[in-house]
């Protein structure tokens, strides 16, 4: 065990629920003890009591074609009609979005506002003759349009495709091609950081490879100048005007395809994984209200993720509206235009819940103590953690800068494959330690197993394994059935692995360690190495690149990139740049290499294999073992000479 991991399960400091918050929670104590005693009970019973069904399930698991499990298979529901219709006679009026823009710039959005705008969008779509099942590509930012556009896809049965706003051209096209997509919608632009990201503009680059879109609607939102297509492009604004505020909802089985969203894959080509109506409704639903203890009344939650990721189409559109919760939802970047933005909006819109990414925590830290501290964060009761192991001093950092000591961690493992929260505390239930994701949540299988797939007993470390099937449960990979077997439930035969190692400490607790494979978290973002070596080879200076995540104190991992030159090009500071600026455009600016060192050769095995390990190693300047098996063995001290003193991005 190293001395790292060593040192983390040592944190034996324990916060236990105080007793007023336990006598108000959602969850109470024996839940976990219920939903053990007959999981597919458990979980029909929440879906009768949260989810408004047109017809309501009999049948709750259907297992008989594993890995293709099926739940509620005999229901009829809407989510959009779950998310709006029904909150309407008693909530018309409440605050669905308090949306606050980067310039400066709000909107406030109540049930109505939402609901109305909804129906004008859907019946857009349907003056342009989609029909159910099609698929619909959306690349936007984060502005209210942006759930409209979800809502109104899922009012018609359309499958969107949410496609995160930060990556590129070439990105975007390869989603829409692999979902084929006959629409796009983006914007003009979106504001990040005071500047304009280009979102039309890359569109169109990305249209020019994907002849089946027949139509693209864009949002006006920065009045940047535009390029629009007679007869393809079509301005929001002008779509939905005169449109009609009523759109009947369409009936849909519960395990119709609601959405399709890719995630990285260790072939280099993305994953899209979908999600399907009635199971994820469920699941998003009942961790959304047990997981933060929402109080539809009271509360004023904001998840600080984009809707681009799962986490914002889970806990920011669906589960929250479903729950008739009041949401935020913020523009632009957490810096902009000072440090404080996020502690300004919780304290102007007395933000009770509040979710984020432990890279943002690290990166408040880095900024300073002060800067929370110039504001009332009083109304604040829960805090949640989301995309990435948190380190313990982060977390007391949290506990203490933001949460003054009295809010209740939810350090929360999930992934876009599971559709909602797996593992984390019961607020009102559950102790929490510094780092540990506790438990898996009621309702929820899991274990930690070894090479043979033998559970490793407490306590013990290995690999994470899901042992149960669950309803939000991805269905499969968009058109690769045998992709999504391999990938997921290969390895350990009848139990989803997905792809994390974990320990369990002597109280059982689940401490998540990472990647196992050739994924990198960066930022809580999933990239390939495999894309992004693809992307440096691309370059027609680059012969050969391998690429491995090492430990980074503020996004968790950083890329770092080993890279062979054609011929007799000279790598130098002027290369290194214009890789890593190479690298951003190809896939996004996430996936920029935060160090690149040129190589005369790469150590590899007698059979030709790379050895990442050693990279690894010695990108995090670990001492080196055996290379006796290299074929090359003399280049592993020459690059770590090099990347000693290699550049790094500031």
């Amino acid at each position: 065990m190293s001395e790292t991991l060593a040192n983390l399960l040592r944190e034996d400091r324990l916060f236990p629920p105080s007793e007023a918050f336990t006598a108000q929670a959602n969850a109470q104590p024996g839940i976990h003890e219920e939903a053990e005693a007959d999981f597919k009970a458990f979980w029909h019973k929440q879906a009768l009591e949260r989810v408004t069904w047109f017809k309501e399930p009999t049948q709750v698991l259907d297992d008989s074609n594993p890995p293709f499990y099926k739940w509620f298979s005999d229901g009829e529901l809407n989510l959009s009609y779950n998310c709006l219709d029904r909150h309407l006679a008693s909530s018309a009026d409440k605050v669905a979005y308090y949306w606050v823009g980067e310039p400066g710039d709000t909107r406030t959005l109540t049930y109505q506002d939402l609901y109305d705008e909804v129906c004008r969008f859907a019946n857009g779509l349907k003056s342009l003759g989609l029909e159910k099942g099609d698929r619909v590509a959306v690349y936007m930012g984060m502005v209210p349009e942006l759930p409209v556009v979800m809502l109104a896809c899922a009012r018609l049965g359309l499958v969107h495709s949410v496609v995160f706003g930060g990556f590129s051209s070439d990105a975007l096209a390869d989603r829409i091609i692999d979902a084929d997509a006959k629409v796009v919608i983006t914007q003009d632009g979106a504001w990040r950081g005071g500047n304009v990201v280009p979102l039309k503009a890359n569109t169109d680059v990305s249209l020019a490879r994907t002849p089946g879109v027949e139509h693209c609607i864009v949002v006006k939102r920065t009045d940047n100048d535009v390029t629009m297509e007679d007869g393809r492009d079509i301005w929001y604004h002008d779509l939905v005007a005169g449109k009609d505020t009523v759109c009947e909802p369409v009936s849909l089985n519960a395990e119709d395809p609601l959405y399709i969203l890719y995630t990285s894959g260790t072939t280099g080509k993305p994953k899209g994984i979908v999600h399907t109506q009635g199971g994820y409704l469920t699941s998003v639903a009942t961790t959304h209200s047990f997981v933060f203890d929402l109080k539809a009344d009271d509360d004023v939650y904001w998840c600080g993720a984009d809707i681009g990721w799962v986490t914002g189409h889970s806990y920011i559109v669906y589960g929250p509206l479903a729950n008739r919760t009041t949401g935020v939802m913020y523009e632009g970047a957490p810096n902009y235009p000072d440090f404080d933005r996020l502690w300004q909006i919780i304290e102007d819109y007395k933000v009770t819940i509040f979710y984020t990414a432990p890279t943002a925590i690290r990166a408040f830290m880095k900024w300073g103590d002060e800067y929370p501290a110039r504001h009332d964060l009083s109304s604040l009761r829960l805090l949640g953690t989301v995309g990435e192991p948190i380190n313990p001093e982060a977390w007391v950092w949290y506990h203490v800068n933001i949460g003054g000591e009295r809010c209740p961690i939810v350090d929360t493992w999930w992934q876009t494959e599971t559709g909602g929260i797996m593992i984390s505390p019961l607020p009102g239930v559950t102790a929490t330690k510094p780092g540990s994701a506790t438990r898996p949540l009621p309702g929820i299988g899991a274990d930690v197993v070894d090479d043979q797939g033998e559970s490793v007993g407490i306590p013990g470390g290995g690999y994470l394994v899901l042992t149960r099937p669950w309803p939000s449960m991805a269905r499969t990979i968009w058109g690769d059935d045998a992709r999504y077997v391999e990938t997921y439930w290969a390895k350990f035969p009848g139990k989803y692995f997905p792809g994390d190692g974990c320990k369990r400490d002597d109280d059982g607790y689940f401490w998540l360690l990472g990647r196992v494979d050739d994924i990198m978290l960066v930022s809580g973002h999933n990239i390939s190495t495999t894309e992004v070596e693809s992307a440096l080879v691309s370059h027609p200076k680059v012969a050969e690149a391998a690429v491995v995540g090492r430990k980074d104190e503020l996004t968790g991992q950083a890329i770092a990139a080993f890279v062979t030159l054609r011929g007799n090009v000279t790598g130098d500071e002027a290369l290194i740049k214009e890789l890593r600026d190479h690298v951003a455009t190809s896939l996004g600016p996430i996936a920029k290499p935060k160090s690149i060192v040129f190589t005369p050769d790469l150590p590899k095995t007698r059979s030709g294999k790379i050895m990442r390990r050693l990279l690894k190693d010695i990108s995090e300047h670990r001492q080196l073992g055996d290379v006796t098996t290299l074929a090359n063995e003399g280049v592993v001290a020459d690059i770590a000479e090099m990347a000693a003193t290699s550049i790094s991005e500031d």
